[in-house]
């Protein structure tokens, strides 16, 4: 039996999410086709505010830095194809929604599809102003813009 030589895993990095010089994480990996992120929050957007931001307002950041990492995989938000979202309050889940379907309007449009979701209350984020965090998967070869 013939054993495939196992994938090249390539870190994801984008301008607009800096990796910390700390971190033991990564905030993206790409192997194959495939683009696995972190769980990614507001922040620092959400300490540098004027006035706290809500759930919708830290949800559209989250999916900002989300939209570019994958672009810096080499993907697009239409190969988004799954999202965990976790949130302080179950309560928030139609802020959340509201902001998904924003962001993603253009993939869903003309019969696509919103990237599957799982949504988990959690009783608290790494820094207490944080309400929301969402980790992100998506593959090159996935196309929810033309999904049937």
């Amino acid at each position: 039996m013939q054993i495939d030589p196992p994938l090249k895993a390539e870190r994801i990095r984008a301008q607009a999410v800096p990796d910390l010089g700390t971190a033991t994480w990564s905030n993206g990996i790409r192997f194959g086709n495939e683009i696995l992120l972190s769980g990614m929050t507001a922040h620092p957007a959400t300490r540098d505010a004027q006035a706290p931001l809500s759930t919708y307002e830290q949800t559209l950041v989250v999916l900002g830095k989300i939209r570019a990492l994958v672009e810096a995989g080499g993907g697009r938000l239409a190969n988004i194809y799954k999202l965990v979202v976790y949130v302080t309050d179950i309560a928030d889940k139609d802020e959340v929604g509201r902001a998904r379907r924003e962001f993603f309007a253009d993939v869903a449009a003309n019969g696509g599809a919103y990237p599957c979701s799982t949504l988990v209350a959690v009783s608290a984020l790494v820094f207490p102003e944080l309400r929301v965090e969402i980790e992100a998967f998506a593959r090159l070869d996935i196309d929810l813009s033309v999904a049937g």
